[in-house]
């Protein structure tokens, strides 16, 4: 499995887990019962590293999101700015442009024109602050 398409099984888990309470591991868990998702090592770290730090990184999304509320922040949109968050944070040996061009990626292919410039700002703008 490449890099980007354990991405893309992390964003799918974190996605996942916006519709459940039941926490990451039963999320994870559904999706190994079910063989609709393949996962790897790498997805499991970043899927379960965004969850177990969501809070920290949904508040930086906040205050990141001028005049956007999380509530208007598509569920989409969150999951891919949770998991380039995280890896951008606690991923070291990842270079932050390819955290935030593989979020624009993702954003292009699971939700609309417009999200893909939101991610974008939005995760370019907490980089910028931190620098």
């Amino acid at each position: 499995m490449t890099r980007r398409e354990a991405r893309e099984a992390a964003f799918a888990l974190l996605f996942d887990n916006t519709f459940s309470d039941d926490g990451m591991a039963a999320v994870i868990e559904s999706a190994e019962e079910s063989d609709l998702l393949q996962v790897d090592d790498f997805a499991l770290r970043l899927a379960n590293g965004a969850a177990d730090r969501q809070e920290e990184l949904d508040g930086r999304i906040e205050t990141a999101a001028h005049k956007w509320s999380m509530q208007r922040i598509s569920r989409v949109a969150l999951a891919i700015m949770r998991l380039a968050l995280y890896e951008i944070l606690y991923e070291e040996e990842i270079p932050t442009s390819v955290s935030i061009n593989e979020a624009v990626e993702l954003a292009k292919k699971y939700g609309c024109d417009e999200e893909a410039t939101f991610v974008n700002g939005v995760l370019g703008g907490i980089v910028k602050a931190q620098s």
